[in-house]
């Protein structure tokens, strides 16, 4: 289209892989949703919330009780808080994200991303006239070369988007490397935005590095989350966004001529749920265990695998396999032998293809051995 804002943007590859999965009545490990239910209790909560007349618009910023309950979960979590007037209630991690690229990003300024990168940060730059500066990071362990970061700062540099844990390799930022963004930041005018949706979902001992657990990082960050990821319902499409003052009056400008507010009775839900540290905290042991299971399971295949650090997401090698580019092979495996992935090429710098796919373990064991018995044979 002549006048297209976006004239390199299709299809997404989720709607494109889940969308092959259904026409071949495939195993959806594409997209990353859990196919089992969320927690009865909030269920009810939403209900009652429903019952209880909180139908109607929301206060802009979110409600009140679930803002108050997000500031004591990052003390319970981080000893490192926020002010509830400086927590936005938003439409998703993905509306979050939108808004804080949109509320910032003038025409020309450089954001620097790292790759691979989750689909949504590059089309959100590109609509607000930004530049993006990729560091692409590679299999298995797509840790950062910090140099090649400080090398790629420039008088124009406005942002630095970070992911962590990291959708979709599944790595996490030691805090080695937050404290290096914190060194290379400071004394700058760079905001960072750092996307923390998967912060329950941290393996084998380790910890989630919260960009707010850095005190000289903090003052400089806006930091986005999701509740569909946390407690299994990804079609509730409910986040937040949190960070200094300063810029969160940036972001609120943006957000309220974008949804205003959001969903009212699934807030009031959340305020009472989130209260119970039991209802996140059990959730590292949870999806480690799932994915240990799914890996025990094809650890006869001929896929190769480093375990995934974070995330519900594996990324599987597939080089003893075939030559086959990522893309093709991915969807010959969901026309051919039923089961759906997502092709990491997409996520990289110049399509990138490093001959791994990756999969979703937040299914029932049930889903996962069927998966399993269909890798074994390949």
């Amino acid at each position: 289209m002549k006048h297209s804002k976006l004239p390199n943007v299709g299809t997404t590859i989720f709607t494109l892989m889940s969308n092959l999965s259904r026409e071949y009545n495939a195993i959806n490990l594409s997209q990353g949703f859990p196919n089992f239910k969320s927690d009865d209790a909030l269920i009810q909560l939403v209900n009652e919330a429903m019952s209880n007349g909180s139908n109607q618009y929301a206060p802009m910023l979110g409600d009140l009780g679930l803002r108050e309950a997000i500031a004591e979960k990052f003390d319970h979590l981080y000893t490192s808080t926020y002010h509830p007037d400086d927590i936005v209630i938003t439409a998703g991690a993905t509306q979050a994200i939108f808004t804080a690229i949109s509320a910032f990003i003038h025409k020309d300024d450089e954001v620097i991303l790292f790759k691979p990168a989750y689909d949504c940060y590059e089309p959100t730059i590109e609509l607000n006239g930004g530049k993006i500066i990729p560091i692409q990071l590679h299999y298995p362990t797509y840790q950062v070369d910090w140099s090649l970061v400080e090398a790629a700062i420039s008088s124009k540099t406005k942002m630095i988007v970070v992911n962590t844990p990291q959708n979709p390799c599944g790595t996490i930022f030691s805090k080695k490397d937050m404290e290096e963004l914190e060194r290379i930041t400071a004394n700058t005018d760079i905001i960072v935005l750092s996307d923390e949706v998967y912060e329950h979902m941290v393996f084998d001992g380790q910890s989630h590095q919260s960009a707010c657990l850095f005190p000289e990082l903090k003052k400089r960050t806006l930091i986005t989350a999701s509740f569909g990821k946390t407690f299994h319902n990804t079609g509730w499409k409910m986040g937040y966004c949190c960070g200094p003052k300063e810029l969160m009056k940036e972001f609120i400008k943006v957000h309220q001529f974008n949804v205003y507010c959001v969903n009212h009775p699934i807030q009031k839900a959340l305020a009472t749920y989130v209260k119970d540290a039991n209802n996140y905290n059990y959730l590292p042991i949870f999806f480690q265990q799932k994915r240990d299971f799914f890996l025990n399971a094809i650890k006869d295949s001929r896929f190769t695998f480093t375990p995934t650090q974070a995330t519900y997401f594996q990324v599987l090698n597939y080089r003893e396999i075939t030559d086959e580019d990522d893309v093709s092979f991915a969807k010959r495996l969901t026309k051919e032998h039923q089961i759906a992935s997502i092709p990491m090429s997409v996520f990289n710098q110049n399509q990138l293809d490093e001959k791994v796919l990756r999969f979703c373990f937040a299914k029932t064991d049930e889903t996962l051995l069927k998966a399993a018995e269909i890798l074994n044979k390949i």
